[in-house]
């Protein structure tokens, strides 16, 4: 933080008494002291991450995992440089930048100029480095275009578009991946093209967008790649929550798709959640209730389980997915008393 000028203390004002020009000494010192003692400021987030309207989109908060990695790049900075009162370009707060999503952290190697930053359709040309093999961009110089390109359904596809998002032109930074024990991974944005922002899009242009998104998901879902349709999918959500209430009947769909993939990835709580959205605009949605059953029988909520699934049969008797997983869990129900019976007995005989 810059201290504002100090006025220079000279000789001794003979106009003035000793005492109180000794006063007035003391009070510029103190005023000095505490400025510099003021606390730096909090990096402030250049970057406004529009966010799924439900967990399910895959927005996971890690908080914790975020301020270790931070602590990690301070304690590399400070072992490489020595203590902060010996090094007079410590590692500054405004060098660090926390994925919102706690994703990944970000720290500024080189800073790039201007103001602006990728949007929507920017092709950017991105230099990477240092990706687990396998898990991300060939090395070397690549083009991307922002929202755009099968690039996006890569495991890393994600991770770099909201990295870039956050980058000025000439910008070189690194990546601290939680869960990744290696070096750090190296992003380098060189340039890129205009773009717009989501809220610069006329609504049938966000409807289109969404439902090359559905379709795009609707294919990797069918080919087998439930991961990369979840990505699709929780990416169309996101541009139609930019639209008025009630919005499309699309999110409707899209919401119980989701529930889909999250039932297939082990992602039950957040499938549930996800069926809460669909049954909230529409309560007698069959796949929506069907599928929040499984995720509460997954979830060993088997009274919860057990009221969607004769929901499901009391709107369709002949639906056969609806009568195996009740009898399911029928059966689990029945195995959970029998180990409780014989918990009691052995606590009590």
């Amino acid at each position: 933080m810059e201290t504002p000028p100090v006025n220079t203390i000279g000789e001794k004002d003979t106009s003035q008494p000793q005492q109180e020009w000794e006063k007035n000494l003391r009070e510029n010192l103190d005023s000095v002291i505490q400025i510099r003692q003021q606390p730096r400021d909090p990096p402030t987030e250049t970057l406004e991450l529009e966010v799924s309207p439900d967990p399910a989109s895959q927005i996971l908060e890690h908080t914790q995992g975020a301020e270790k990695l931070v602590a990690e790049l301070e304690g590399d900075s400070h072992k490489s440089h020595g203590s902060t009162s010996q090094m007079p370009e410590a590692l500054q707060a405004s060098d660090l930048w926390y994925c919102p999503d706690g994703s990944f952290v970000k720290k500024i190697i080189i800073r790039g100029h201007g103001l602006d930053k990728p949007k929507l359709g920017s092709c950017c040309r991105v230099l990477a480095l240092g990706f687990p093999f396998g898990s991300g961009p060939p090395e070397g110089w690549t083009e991307l275009t922002m929202g755009v390109g099968p690039w996006r359904e890569e495991t890393w596809g994600e991770l770099i578009e909201k990295c870039l998002e956050s980058m000025c032109q000439g910008e070189e930074a690194e990546l601290q991946l939680p869960g990744h024990s290696g070096p750090p991974v190296r992003l380098t944005l060189a340039s890129f093209t205009q773009g717009r922002d989501s809220w610069e899009l006329e609504t049938s242009e966000k409807e289109a967008l969404a439902r090359e998104e559905r379709a795009r998901g609707t294919e990797l879902f069918r080919a087998g790649n439930p991961e990369g349709a979840a990505r699709c999918y929780g990416r169309a959500l996101r541009l139609l929550l930019t639209l008025p209430p009630p919005g499309p009947p699309e999110r409707t769909v899209l919401h119980a798709n989701l529930a889909a993939c999250q039932l297939l990835l082990g992602q039950p709580q957040l499938a549930a959640q996800s069926c809460d959205r669909v049954l909230e605009r529409e309560p007698g949605h069959l796949k929506a209730l069907y599928r929040r059953g499984v995720a509460q029988a997954a979830l060993g909520n088997l009274e919860k389980a057990t009221a969607d699934l004769k929901k499901v049969l009391a709107i369709d008797p002949k639906n056969r997915a609806a009568q195996e997983e009740l009898g399911k869990v029928v059966i689990q129900g029945k195995n959970q008393d029998a180990g409780l019976a014989q918990g009691l007995r052995k606590m009590f005989g």
